[in-house]
């Protein structure tokens, strides 16, 4: 016996959580199923016949919320956004820093973002969330690349994430690559240079 969640959804799903998980129940019956209430004990069954039991030796809180219609979940902070933040004010990059192009090409995928710095040199830059080793290793790539083309070259490395990991960051510096932390909050609040409407 221990303290227990117990959260029955309007689909008939009914799970079981412990403090020590973040989202994962202990125990669950998914939905086509159905629950029989008693005083002590709850029986859960599905149409082949599999039960979840549970015995109640003492009840904490009981309540019941409607949540309404579900609206759907937008992710906001993906690396799909930085990019377009980071696109519009890449002068966070450096003063004089110019856009060439998001999502440039190259044989092996697109480079997030192709730049060039204030003395007019090419910069690759690599945006994550988190920026781990797997990262650093995609841009070292795609530098490979663009640096055997003589338009380009040569070609330096910036790659930028909300979060660094410190194997990451040892990696790109002995590369030659720089690491740059990136603040969402502090992107999403600055005004565009770009007219608008409204």
């Amino acid at each position: 016996m221990a303290q227990r969640l117990l959260l029955i959804k309007a689909d008939g799903s009914v799970s079981i959580h412990s403090d020590d998980r973040a989202y994962k129940p202990l125990n669950w019956m998914s939905p086509p199923c159905w629950l029989i209430e008693d005083p002590d004990m709850w029986v859960v069954q599905n149409k082949a016949g599999e039960k979840l039991i549970i015995t109640l030796a003492e009840v904490l809180h009981d309540s019941k919320h409607e949540l309404g219609p579900e609206p759907g979940l937008v992710k906001d902070g993906v690396e799909a956004d930085l990019q377009k933040l980071l696109a519009e004010h890449v002068t966070t990059l450096g003063e004089g820093w110019t856009l060439v192009r998001r999502e440039f090409p190259t044989p092996i995928g697109p480079v997030d973002l192709m730049c060039r710095d204030a003395s007019g040199v090419s910069v690759a830059v690599e945006i994550k969330r988190r920026g781990e080793i797997d990262g650093v290793e995609q841009l070292t790539r795609y530098l490979e690349l663009l640096n055997r083309d003589p338009l380009l070259a040569p070609v330096k490395g910036v790659f930028a994430a909300q979060q660094i990991k410190p194997q990451a960051r040892t990696l790109a510096e002995d590369r030659g690559i720089r690491c740059v932390v990136l603040d969402y909050d502090a992107l999403r609040g600055i005004e565009s240079d770009e007219f608008r409407l409204f």
